[in-house]
């Protein structure tokens, strides 16, 4: 047992990814890039350069989309859920986005209201926890 132990080698294997987590990562609809990208894998190495160093593709599809729920939610100003209850379930381009903007329906300034009104509880609760670690520091 013993002898087989110290004939193990370590050696490091590069990290890699699926294609949708380097999608994820970089904010772009995995269905919209190139089949090289969705039918390999991505080190974390590659992943690093394609941050640093865009390709045309990926500043293409940072700029006009499609974009993935996240990105949408994110440009509207609400959250993935409040994407849904928009009907809002697919990817959209940036002029798909604008246009909603521009026409500003009713679902969207509710759910920006909504989304308000979370941010500002959430700023309420981290305040009020502030002020209690201070009161039990100085009691």
């Amino acid at each position: 047992m013993l002898d087989t132990l110290g004939t193990m080698t370590s050696h490091q294997n590069a990290q890699t990814m699926k294609p949708a987590t380097a999608a994820k990562k970089l904010g772009v609809y995995l269905e919209a890039t190139p089949a090289e990208f969705r039918e390999g894998v991505v080190s974390r190495a590659e992943l690093t350069e394609l941050q640093a160093n865009p390709p045309a593709w990926l500043q293409e599809l940072r700029k006009n989309g499609p974009h993935p729920r996240p990105v949408v939610a994110n440009k509207l100003g609400v959250s993935i859920a409040g994407l849904a209850r928009g009907g809002i379930t697919e990817a959209l381009t940036t002029e798909q986005i604008e246009a909603i903007k521009e026409e500003f329906p009713s679902w969207l300034r509710k759910e920006r209201a909504t989304q308000s009104e979370v941010r500002a509880e959430t700023v309420r609760i981290k305040e009020r926890d502030a002020e209690r670690a201070r009161r039990a520091q100085g009691a």
